[in-house]
């Protein structure tokens, strides 16, 4: 799809925007440094994955994807 939203970018974004650090987040969801690099590769994950870093960043990542098909409708 076309200027799909890039979930792994955005969440690396936003985690520099509330200037918290990779090792944070990772500590947060039990994951190592590595999986949090790998993860920001990715173009899509786990709406229960998803869920649970917007609520640890308190963040509506979800929103990303609601203006995304609002964008096409219009």
């Amino acid at each position: 799809m076309d200027n799909e939203p890039h979930i792994g970018h955005i969440i690396k974004q936003e985690l520099r925007r509330q200037g918290r650090t990779i090792t944070w987040l990772a500590t947060q969801l039990g994951y190592s440094r590595q999986n949090m690099y790998k993860l920001f590769e990715r173009n899509w994950i786990y709406t229960d994955l998803l869920l649970k870093i917007s609520d640890i960043m308190d963040y509506d990542f979800f929103k990303c994807y609601s203006e995304y098909i609002e964008g096409k409708e219009n």
